[in-house]
């Protein structure tokens, strides 16, 4: 268990597609539980492992954790996550994302998702999600196709998000994160 250095945007690693995994073994559930620490010490609700530094289709998510009072963690890990369906109802969230340290944008997407995915022993599963948790799947699910949250918005607001977080990476205001990237949510920020 150990918590993960953050890839932080402007970055064009975070631009790449992730590889698909091939084998479900130690190494691989072992980076997911080292992307939920580091998920969890970021006050974050979700993290794909390319904003750990790593080009694979892995993910976590809790988007329950903060709101129970026992502070108990049960973190959703999936592997090689994809969306099979779309609802035509569409939800608004003021997304921000632990790549994109306090950028925060209201982004539109489908309110109802249907993923397969592959669970920690390999096996192949399907998850319905409606709202937040919706929300933050397909954000994750994105950073796994190179797609950041400012994808989805205007290129204005795109630019001053980029230019903002160029000129916090020059004054060294992330050193200590080491260019790595993850995903959290706020109250009605998701932050992914």
């Amino acid at each position: 268990m150990a918590v993960l250095p953050l890839v932080i945007a402007p970055d064009p690693f975070l631009k790449q597609q992730s590889k698909r995994v091939e084998k479900v073994d130690d190494d691989v559930r072992a980076l997911l539980s080292d992307m939920a620490d580091t998920m969890y010490y970021s006050n974050g609700i979700g993290l794909a492992a390319v904003q750990v530094g790593v080009h694979l289709k892995l993910i976590v998510v809790d988007v329950e954790w903060r709101e129970d009072d026992s502070g108990s963690r049960n973190p959703m890990k999936f592997i090689n996550a994809e969306v099979i369906e779309n609802s035509p109802e569409q939800n608004v969230y003021k997304e921000g994302c632990l790549s994109f340290p306090d950028q925060y944008s209201e982004v539109e997407r489908p309110k109802n998702i249907r993923i397969r995915y592959l669970d920690e022993q390999g096996t192949p599963k399907e998850l319905e999600a409606t709202g937040l948790l919706a929300t933050c799947l397909q954000h994750e699910i994105d950073h796994t196709n190179g797609i950041t949250f400012v994808d989805h918005i205007s290129t204005v607001k795109r630019d001053i998000i980029h230019r903002k977080l160029s000129k916090l990476k020059r004054m060294g205001h992330f050193d200590h994160d080491h260019d790595h990237d993850h995903d959290h949510v706020h109250g009605e920020h998701c932050n992914h």
